[in-house]
């Protein structure tokens, strides 16, 4: 575990600690999630020595409704009330963070990018971060999902494609964990991995601008692969929970289904990724996150929703095939076609 005190050794070793260049972080992205770290990782930047006190938040800028009914920025709001009030309402974000909507300016001569915004949302904004940014920037994504290769159909890292995009050795990272954001934000304890070959100082000191005990905890390793594809498929096992909640197949079931799931994790990031290790997936960015996605996610909730709906169908003496037409049941046999259908969605 890294001592939150190795801050003061590591210090003069850092090329980016002296009295022209510190740390100056960006986060770009400020959904639920985005405002969460904010939270974080501005009162962090408000006390370590290493880093520029204010923290830039890029905001997509959109016209909110206020409790009063009056209509204004976003922006505007969350440097006057700071407060999100449309994506993390009732948190409160510390006041050196800055919400900016012009993305050149949120990134100008910023040392370290946070990622935290929709994937499909990077192609177009690359360019500009990486003409704004300071030449010795590095980034940490805490994007939860997976691109593809056009031509191999290979699963490819978003790290990665942020790296690409970048270009000229940019380093990316990534941060995952069980780590649901409205708990993060409400200062309820939780874990999570920082992924990260930036090398010493710099894998150091960027852990301690996102750790904040006793409420963040944040564990540095350096399998960035197995971090991150952890964290996108985490999602898939999360639907087949929701439907084992749906179909009240109960509490065997569901741990069987994690087990399952967290094995085919592992075999899926050792078939497509080199140097993933077995030690990553018992970190937070591994079962920890799993667990918890299985419980609380959207994706189980969702995937909960559709399975009660079908029952209910089936209950009702009524089920639609594949193209959506309606198949009477007889309600004395539901049972039966309650397992039929269980059965057929297991080997699905």
């Amino acid at each position: 575990m890294s001592n939150p005190n190795d801050s003061e050794i590591l210090l003069d070793s850092n090329p980016q600690n002296s009295a022209e260049q510190h740390d100056r972080v960006c986060i770009i992205g400020s959904g639920n999630w985005g405002s969460a770290i904010a939270t974080l990782v501005g009162r962090n930047c408000a006390r370590l020595p290493h880093v520029e006190t204010q923290v830039s938040m890029w905001v997509y800028e959109e016209t909110v409704q206020l409790e009063d009914g009056t209509e204004r920025k976003l922006t505007e709001v969350i440097n006057e009330q700071h407060e999100n009030v449309k994506y993390l309402p009732g948190i409160r974000l510390p006041e050196n963070v800055v919400a900016v909507p012009d993305l050149a300016e949120a990134c100008d001569q910023a040392t370290l990018l946070i990622f935290v915004l929709p994937h499909q949302f990077l192609p177009r904004l690359m360019p500009t971060i990486k003409a704004n940014c300071h030449p010795s920037c590095r980034g940490v994504s805490l994007i939860k999902g997976l691109d593809f290769c056009p031509d191999t159909k290979n699963p490819v890292l978003i790290s990665r494609s942020i790296e690409e995009a970048m270009g000229d050795d940019f380093q990316c990272g990534v941060l995952m964990g069980a780590n649901v954001a409205s708990e993060v934000a409400l200062g309820q304890m939780c874990e999570s991995t920082l992924a990260s070959n930036f090398g010493p100082p710099a894998d150091e000191l960027t852990r301690l601008i996102f750790d904040h005990p006793p409420s963040f905890r944040v564990q540095h390793i350096s399998d960035v692969a197995g971090a991150e594809v952890c964290g996108a498929l985490k999602n898939v096992i999360a639907l087949g929970a929701g439907f084992v909640d749906g179909l009240n197949l109960g509490g065997n079931t569901k741990a069987a289904l994690l087990r399952v799931g967290l094995r085919e994790m592992a075999k899926f990031c050792k078939m497509f990724f080199d140097g993933v290790e077995d030690n990553t997936f018992m970190e937070s960015c591994g079962m920890a996150d799993l667990i918890t996605t299985c419980y609380g996610g959207r994706n189980r909730k969702c995937a909960e929703a559709f399975a009660r709906q079908h029952l209910d169908e089936e209950l009702n003496g009524t089920l639609h095939n594949d193209d959506g037409e309606e198949i009477l049941v007889d309600p004395h046999h539901t049972n039966a076609v309650h397992k039929k259908t269980c059965e057929q969605r297991w080997q699905r």
